[in-house]
């Protein structure tokens, strides 16, 4: 089994990239994008796609993601 981590996307591959939109957007304009890469997700401002996005393994994102669903907005 090998122990070397999945290598991080290049940037072609995040401008060919399927970005979805958070559905708690609403309809304006000041939400982000996720765009699932494999072993890793993009993050970007839904407003700017020309700020470089956030890379982070989809275990982080998880992480992340999971601390918000399960009520607990606050970092710390």
């Amino acid at each position: 089994m090998s122990t070397t981590p999945p290598r991080r996307p290049h940037a072609e591959e995040l401008q060919k990239a399927r970005w979805h939109k958070s559905s708690y957007s609403g309809g304006a304009n000041d939400c982000v994008e996720i765009a699932d890469l494999g072993a890793y997700a993009a993050v970007r401002d839904s407003k700017d796609h020309d700020l470089s996005p956030v890379i982070l393994s989809r275990s982080a994102l998880d992480e992340l993601l999971g601390h918000y669903t399960d009520g607990e907005s606050r970092v710390g």
